[in-house]
């Protein structure tokens, strides 16, 4: 029954997407109807997705299914096991927040020159492809499942078409996507080679040799790890995500990158089988690196969703730290140890889908309601946006891992995981992990400051232009979606034991091992190792915390009590000759980081320039003061920038064939059939 049961719901949630994307087509004029049935039918569709994971992930089997679809004698093979199923959830619980958002937001758009009907029927056809990808069980399935899921997304990033900056950024992601897919393919097609078939099942049952798993594993990690964000190939993220409609920014960066991370896992975990503990070296290296350059990046933006998408850079890389203790504990024999690094990985994949969606949505509101992406002309919209300021500290709380939110609790399974490295017998992975451990920390703490950075500019303080001064909440739909992922992420990070229950059973499915001893002392205590080492209680801290906030309140009602008993007399206060304070006067995102850009100043590539412009009359007074600075992605000119002069200069070379002569175009053809003949021959 309970298979059945998953069974259905995901129909229903394909057919809803499906009625969706032909709602969408059929909208035409009818503008509004995309805001009264298109949202509508996606949001059920995400609620039935994620019933239908929570059917299996309580313990339910999953179902195993063959649609005659595919080529006659290719299949498609669709499977939801536990891994599925949580990856499954994530979308479902996405797309429902995405759907009560994007009717208030896209309000917008109603005026503009941009069909809302395309937007609809991408965003559907978007969302089938990220649920084809976690179902998918063979790799022609897959391959079709990504495309779908990578072509639809391009067209969202492209929507702002008459933009040229949306343009670039769309054919970059659009680029380095059909790149990624065609190193996962090539993955793919070692499996198939040796073992004859297509279907996941197939490449389970056969033993790669060393060698041929470790390329299996390389391209798996590049074709995946270029969706997912990993430094250094991660350049289209920063383009793409601040130029998407801010819903479907909160749909990449919150959902579609954990789709990629699913690809890897299910690669890695699943299909390759043996595990060797080089192979998590190799990703706590990268994962550190990108952690690390994606929070100090992430530190020098003053665009607000561009800073958000660097972010997203450094969470991916704290998911590839967890990913690669699980792969070097397995590796080395420690299969306890690895399904708890295993499940920190999945844990911050949960979280991050959470609070970065929440801080996306929240950045919608605030570029809707403002019409600015620079903070530094924000300011002071804690007066005006009073709920959208609450909901968004609480996602800058979670992202900065501080308890009692979800953030804390997946970095702290992390390092609880890093140090069992004592157990380790080489002297050399024994010293790489605490190193490890070390930059995740460095890491933490830089999150922490960016995000303090972020909330003061934009809500604290005096609005620094007249838009900001005059705007005002978005639509209770915009509020109802960032309120459901905030109390996400207060309810996962109290309810920490009961979903590492929960992840414990999807990743016993890939280790065959339990991590019994993190939930064995009930739901009120997480205890990853032992209580001996090492215990955390998030209903306990919850209370502590309240309580704190009860204490203040209390003190607080007092002293306004005491006040009004004895009235204290008010003045202006001196201003040291000054007039009075201005918002020029506040501190700016850039003055906030120039000590981090000091220190870590090889990282970027910074170009800075003064503008003074001095009085007539007294040549030392300056008049105007000015002050720009730009940071470029050190990638680009190290990376990127090569490759593109070595494809032009080609193409130069290339180009002289086109002569204009008939007589030399004739003679191409000949050349070419004779060769043709010569090799069929």
């Amino acid at each position: 029954m309970s298979e059945f049961s998953s069974t259905l719901l995901t129909a229903v949630s394909f057919g809803l997407l499906f009625a969706a994307a032909l709602a969408s087509m059929l909208v035409g004029r009818r503008r509004l109807w995309i805001t009264w049935l298109v949202f509508p039918l996606m949001g059920f569709a995400g609620l039935a997705a994620l019933l239908a994971a929570g059917v299996v992930l309580l313990g339910n089997p999953g179902f195993d299914s063959t649609l005659p679809l595919g080529l006659p004698w290719l299949p498609w093979h669709l499977r939801m096991d536990g891994l599925s199923a949580f990856f499954l959830a994530l979308i479902g619980i996405g797309t429902i927040t995405s759907s009560l958002f994007g009717p208030g937001y896209v309000r917008e758009y109603l005026r503009g020159p941009y069909p809302l009907g395309l937007l609809g029927l991408m965003t559907s056809l978007f969302i089938i492809g990220m649920e084809l990808v976690v179902l998918a069980d063979d790799a022609f399935s897959f391959m079709i499942a990504w495309e779908l899921m990578s072509v639809s997304s391009y067209f969202l990033v492209a929507y702002q078409h008459h933009q040229p900056a949306n343009r670039r950024a769309a054919f970059l992601y659009l680029l380095m996507a059909q790149i990624g897919a065609v190193l996962i393919l090539l993955s793919f097609g070692i499996f198939a080679s040796f073992g004859g078939a297509f279907t996941f099942d197939a490449f389970r049952a056969i033993q790669l040799s060393p060698i041929w798993a470790s390329v299996a594993f390389g391209l798996g990690l590049l074709g995946f790890g270029m969706k997912a964000g990993m430094f250094p190939v991660h350049a289209w993220l920063p383009e793409a995500h601040p130029v998407a409609p801010s819903h479907i920014s909160a749909l990449m960066s919150g959902v579609m990158l954990k789709v990629a991370i699913y690809g890897f896992v299910r690669l890695t975990f699943d299909l390759i089988g043996t595990l060797y503990w080089s192979w998590g070296v190799v990703l706590l290296i990268v994962g550190s690196v990108t952690a690390l350059f994606g929070v100090l990046y992430a530190l020098m933006q003053n665009d607000v969703k561009r800073l958000l998408a660097y972010s997203s850079v450094e969470n991916i890389g704290i998911i590839f730290i967890g990913l690669g203790l699980a792969v070097l504990f397995i590796g080395a024999g420690y299969p306890k140890l690895g399904s708890l690094g295993l499940i920190a990985a999945l844990y911050h994949a949960l979280s991050h889908a959470l609070f970065k969606s929440l801080l996306f949505l929240g950045a919608g509101t605030i570029l809707q309601q403002t019409h600015e992406h620079d903070m530094g002309k924000m300011g002071g919209l804690i007066r005006r946006m009073p709920w959208t300021a609450l909901f968004f500290l609480i996602g800058c709380i979670s992202i900065s891992a501080l308890p009692p939110f979800t953030g804390f609790v997946s970095e702290w399974l992390t390092f609880q995981t890093a140090l069992q490295a004592t157990i380790l017998e080489s002297g050399v992975l024994r010293a790489v992990v605490p190193i490890t451990a070390a930059m995740l920390a460095l890491t933490g703490a830089l999150a922490a400051t960016c995000f303090v950075k972020l909330y003061g500019i934009v809500f604290l303080g005096q609005p620094r232009s007249r838009r900001v001064k005059h705007a005002r909440e978005g639509t209770s739909g915009m509020l109802w979606g960032q309120g459901l992922l905030a109390g996400l992420c207060l309810l996962f990070g109290i309810l920490g034991a009961p979903t590492v229950a929960i992840l414990s059973r999807v990743v016993a499915g890939l280790t065959g091992s339990h991590v019994t001893s993190a939930t064995a002392h009930g739901w009120l205590w997480l205890t990853p190792v032992a209580p001996e080492v090492a215990s955390y209680s998030g209903p306990m801290v919850l209370f502590g915390v309240t309580l704190a906030l009860l204490a203040w309140g209390a003190v607080y009602l007092l002293l306004c009590k005491h006040r009004r008993l004895k009235p204290i007399q008010r003045g202006p206060a001196w201003g040291c000759g000054f007039g009075r304070l201005t918002p020029n006067m506040q501190y700016t995102g850039t003055a906030f980081v120039m000590p981090i850009q000091q220190i870590f100043r090889p990282v970027w590539r910074v170009h800075e320039e003064q503008q003074r412009e001095l009085s007539t009359e007294l040549r030392s007074h300056p008049t105007q003061l000015g002050y720009q600075l730009q940071i470029e992605d050190i990638t680009w000119r190290w990376l990127y920038q090569p490759v593109v002069k070595l494809i032009q200069a080609s193409a130069r070379k290339v180009g002289l064939l086109q002569t204009g002569n008939l007589r030399h175009y004739l003679t191409y053809s000949f050349v070419t059939l004779v060769v043709l003949l010569w090799l069929i021959s």
